[in-house]
């Protein structure tokens, strides 16, 4: 797995966006989440990626000041009452142990969570161990992930060895007591 795979693995993802509405109120642009009915300022979205529903398809750019977005060879302006996609990020301790996975554990890791009907933006907590011992060439000890997918709470320990050979072992526990341990030995 290439990191072209990687990235299209997660451009995948269900619930990558916050989804909602633009308007124009007091000479300032403001979000409002469709799921949980916040209204944010537009502007603390400036320089990420959004989607437009434009010509009966959702066309993906990046958001500027004022209102503008840059899409592939173009900039259009956001109109009042506009739907909106905003891309969320990935929590910073889980992204970085995305990142740092052997490509079969991350490829294990992700489908398994998917067929667990979450999305690795539903992460809500994250503890990564393994930040803290990128310096040592021996590694082991255990990280923690919690997921709320809005139905189903999931917790996921991440045990690692990282020393001769990268050893995985995630265990997921659900809220309904389901369990899955899935192990992957990488030379």
């Amino acid at each position: 797995m290439n990191q072209q795979q990687r990235i299209k693995l997660i451009s995948h993802q269900s619930r990558a966006y916050n989804e909602g509405i633009v308007e124009y109120i007091n000479s300032q642009w403001v979000f409002f989440n469709d799921e949980t009915d916040e209204a944010s300022p537009l502007e603390e979205f400036i320089n990420q990626e959004v989607e437009l529903y434009r010509g009966n398809r959702w066309r993906s750019g990046i958001l500027l000041d004022d209102g503008g977005v840059k899409l592939s060879k173009e900039i259009v302006y956001l109109f009042d009452q506009e739907e909106v996609k905003i891309r969320k990020h990935v929590q910073f301790s889980f992204g970085r142990l995305l990142e740092e996975l052997h490509d079969d554990s991350f490829f294990q890791f992700i489908m398994t969570l998917n067929s667990l009907d979450f999305s690795i933006y539903d992460c809500i907590y994250g503890y990564n161990q393994l930040t803290f011992l990128r310096e040592q060439k021996n590694k082991s000890g255990v990280n923690f992930f919690i997921f709320d997918n809005g139905e189903t709470i999931c917790s996921v320990q991440h045990h690692f060895v990282y020393s001769t050979n990268a050893h995985d072992r995630f265990e997921f526990t659900l809220n309904t007591g389901k369990r899955i341990v899935i192990e992957k030995l990488n030379k």
